[in-house]
């Protein structure tokens, strides 16, 4: 359960690291640095996603960041550092060390750069190092501009799923989920356990909140991602006094979310590899063979290929009424994938003049969804 957690990560979002003038909140953010350290003292391990360099940069350069990608840019090159010298003294009061990790979805998205990051971000806790995770917005304006698909919420999440983390806690201003939207309904009522983040819940989200770019609807995404991986997600509100000590220590804080599934740390990239870089569409047939036999996909179950990918790609993989049912890892690339759909593994060969294997898809590279 929540109290037995040791790896935690925990995710503070721009909204509630600044107060009501778009200024750092240092008695909130020095109040987080306290209990984080106390959670070390407890043996706990933490990495550190925090948002707020975008809106740090343009009150430090009084820019509008709304006008352009590039003042967001500037803004976040000169946030970044008064964010992290914030984060890097408040805990340098306790003896902790703090790293920088500055990422963009590549970073996640192609394997070995992820085996790579994996293995410095676990080598950083082993040293008792503290990594404070945020996204390379300066250099990445695909970061800044496409809400739905890139957020903190969203790093949060991979960051926790990957580092066979116990825990992903989303410091919020709002003290969980709701059966409905609480700025308008005064009846509305907390929910403190989630079982399974169902379409029912998700239509329960809202959008983000004013000067930030996730909101609930991300939230439950990160929710979804941490807890089809085997982890819990809760989301707390952080104006609360010491709120991260009384995760530990006091139930029904916040909105938990119950872990549904546990997937290979393979499968998990697959499944959520942050870049799907194509689409096949495979018939009704071939979709029974996936998800009730657990079998390969093979080209003549093939009807559809979309997108332009390599072998080793990650792509989605959807029926014949345009639902995605699974991802994986193609064998094939996509001009070869387009040749030989609907074709017999014995006709491969003939068709492109060689055959890398029976399979477009083996089974072990498919996760169904």
């Amino acid at each position: 359960m929540i109290k037995d957690a040791k790896r935690i990560v925990f995710k503070f979002g721009t909204n509630i690291l600044r107060n009501d003038n778009g200024e750092i909140s240092l008695s909130r953010l020095y109040s987080f640095i306290e209990d984080i350290a106390n959670l070390r003292k407890q043996g706990k391990e933490v990495l550190i996603v925090t948002s707020g360099a975008v809106g740090l940069g343009a009150k430090k350069l009084n820019v509008d960041t709304s006008q352009s990608t590039v003042l967001k840019q500037a803004a976040a090159s000169v946030g970044q550092q008064i964010l992290m010298s914030i984060w890097q003294d408040g805990f340098a009061k306790y003896s902790v060390s703090v790293a920088q990790i500055l990422l963009v979805e590549e970073d996640f998205a192609n394997r070995k750069k992820y085996l790579s990051l994996r293995n410095t971000l676990s080598k950083l806790l082993e040293l008792g190092i503290i990594p404070i995770i945020n996204q390379n917005d300066a250099v990445s304006p695909s970061e800044l501009e496409h809400v739905c698909f890139s957020d903190n919420d969203k790093l949060s999440s991979l960051v926790a799923s990957k580092l066979d983390a116990d825990l992903l806690v989303m410091v919020s201003d709002i003290d969980g989920l709701y059966d409905k939207n609480p700025k308008e309904h005064a009846d509305a009522k907390k929910i403190d356990v989630v079982e399974k983040v169902t379409p029912k819940i998700e239509k329960l989200a809202s959008g983000a909140s004013a000067g930030g770019r996730g909101g609930m609807v991300t939230k439950l995404m990160a929710a979804k991602v941490v807890t089809s991986s085997g982890l819990y997600a809760l989301i707390v509100n952080g104006k609360k006094p010491n709120i991260l000590s009384k995760i530990f220590k006091e139930k029904n804080v916040g909105t938990i979310f119950m872990p549904t599934k546990n997937l290979s740390h393979k499968k998990r990239w697959i499944a959520y590899a942050t870049n799907i870089m194509g689409e096949i569409t495979v018939n009704s047939g071939a979709k029974t063979a996936l998800v009730d036999k657990q079998k390969s996909l093979l080209a003549v179950g093939i009807t559809e290929v979309k997108g332009n990918f390599k072998a080793g790609d990650i792509v989605s993989i959807f029926d014949e009424d345009g639902l995605e049912f699974a991802r994986a890892m193609v064998n094939y690339n996509s001009d070869e994938c387009r040749k030989i759909k609907g074709a017999h593994s014995d006709e491969i060969e003939k068709i492109l003049g060689y055959k890398l294997d029976d399979d477009v898809i083996i089974k072990d590279n498919l996760v169904i969804l």
